[in-house]
């Protein structure tokens, strides 16, 4: 049976919870068949390499150079065991009856049938990852939804399957779910691809959720949407799949996105395999890895809003506020006034374009200054503000500390461990800011 369980338990004795023996044998060697270029396969060998480190597991580790998976004299290899991404179906072929324990990784399917007969498994949980992104849009007083999806291919089952969920829960909720596939990314075919993309978002009934199979797939997505000028998310609201760091700084809108369980995959994946080097049977183990949580950002948190000027700029001012942009740009965007816009702002939002603008500073700078490792002089210029001592001050004036103790503040509420950031002189004189507002700043 397919179930959810976690790395302390395989349903089967642990001989050697620390690794005792490895100490008076050789280590064994272990192949590692993964394509470390996606985020999903580094989580997964990072999961692998905790578990040795925390149970004191001495293996002897294969990987190509270049990270990449490769079977070619995988046959003649004289290794123990092999822990592989199932997902690709040449890597699943060609382990098939190889003499040494495999333990396979992968997406998992609502059919068993699709799963290797008798190799051990261990998969992330399509249906629930899914199952988080929809039911945030739901929370988000949505009632249309659409995927953004991969077109079919022997390589993507997994995309499949989570498009198949998605299509179960709207069949389940009565609702009519839209399915867009687009083609796969290339250089040559980009500039067509994205406009059939933007024709898209145009065509869609709004405002609409849309999951997106992937972070890669919910960034083309945002991309499309700047294109074809839809606001994000008050017209369309985006989340996608594996919190990956990188689509979060190319993408100009900070992406709500579901985090897979992928370290928890690797060390269950490694503790399968330990069993099995010293004896432990797992033929035809079926372990059933949930996601980790969700990553909640300015893509998905969709509010309606009366005003189309307000909604055309807040959608600019999200890509464009860590920029320096003033309340006249915004307005030259929204064709208006700034003495229109400004009447809308304060209507909807009870606040001005300028405070609007400040406030997405200020999130972002937030959101950077957790990193504790970021630089605070850098955290201010990425952030959109003139100098590290204005990014003080509005932090003074708007929370009643500054950045060095919001930095204090966070690490001790994670971690329970004070942090000490560069220091800044806290004494003030009074200035005036980029639209001529006065404020105090640092001498």
């Amino acid at each position: 049976m397919l179930g959810a369980v976690g790395a302390g338990s395989v349903g089967f004795p642990r001989p050697f919870p620390y690794g005792t023996c490895s100490r008076t044998m050789s280590p064994h060697r272990i192949a590692l068949l993964f394509n470390a270029n996606k985020i999903y396969d580094r989580q997964i060998i990072a999961g692998i390499g905790q578990y040795l480190k925390s149970t004191r597991v001495e293996w002897d580790l294969f990987m190509e150079e270049d990270f990449r998976s490769r079977t070619l004299g995988i046959h003649q290899w004289r290794g123990d065991g092999i822990i592989a991404d199932f997902d690709d179906p040449v890597v699943a072929e060609t382990l098939a009856g190889i003499p040494i324990p495999v333990v396979a990784v992968g997406g998992s399917y609502a059919d068993s049938s699709q799963y290797p007969p008798v190799t051990p498994y261990v998969a992330t949980d399509n249906v629930k990852l899914v199952r988080l992104a929809y039911d945030h849009l739901i929370e988000q007083g949505l009632q249309r939804f659409a995927f953004y999806g991969l077109p079919p291919t022997p390589g993507n089952r997994w995309a499949q399957e989570r498009e198949s969920a998605f299509l179960r829960m709207i069949e389940a909720d009565r609702l009519e779910g839209l399915i867009y596939r687009g083609s796969q990314t290339s250089a040559g075919g980009w500039g067509r691809a994205q406009e059939d993309m933007a024709a898209w978002v145009k065509s869609l009934p709004k405002p609409i959720g849309i999951i997106a199979v992937t972070d890669a797939r919910a960034r083309q997505l945002l991309q499309a949407c700047v294109v074809a000028d839809v606001p994000v998310p008050e017209q369309i609201a985006v989340a996608g799949i594996d919190n990956d760091p990188l689509a979060q700084l190319l993408s100009r809108i900070p992406l709500t996105s579901v985090t897979q369980g992928a370290e928890e995959m690797g060390r269950t994946a490694a503790q399968v395999l330990h069993q099995m080097l010293h004896g432990g049977a797992a033929a035809g183990t079926r372990i059933l890895v949930p996601p980790a949580g969700i990553n909640i950002q300015a893509s998905s948190l969709h509010r309606p809003m009366k005003s189309p000027h307000v909604m055309r700029g807040c959608h600019y001012i999200r890509q464009y506020a860590c920029l320096g942009i003033k309340t006249e740009q915004v307005a030259d965007y929204v064709g208006v006034s700034r003495t229109l816009l400004e009447e809308h702002f304060k209507r909807e939002l009870r606040r001005t374009v300028h405070q609007t603008i400040l406030e997405h500073k200020l999130e972002m700078a937030r959101s950077m200054l957790k990193e504790t490792s970021r630089p605070l002089a850098d955290v201010a210029v990425l952030s959109g503000f003139t100098s590290l001592q204005y990014m003080y001050a509005v932090f003074r004036r708007e929370f009643n500390c500054t950045p060095r103790q919001f930095v204090e503040n966070a690490l001790v509420s994670t971690t329970g461990s004070p942090v000490d950031p560069v220091a800044v002189p806290d004494d003030y004189r009074c200035s005036r800011d980029d639209e001529g507002i006065m404020v105090a700043l640092p001498s």
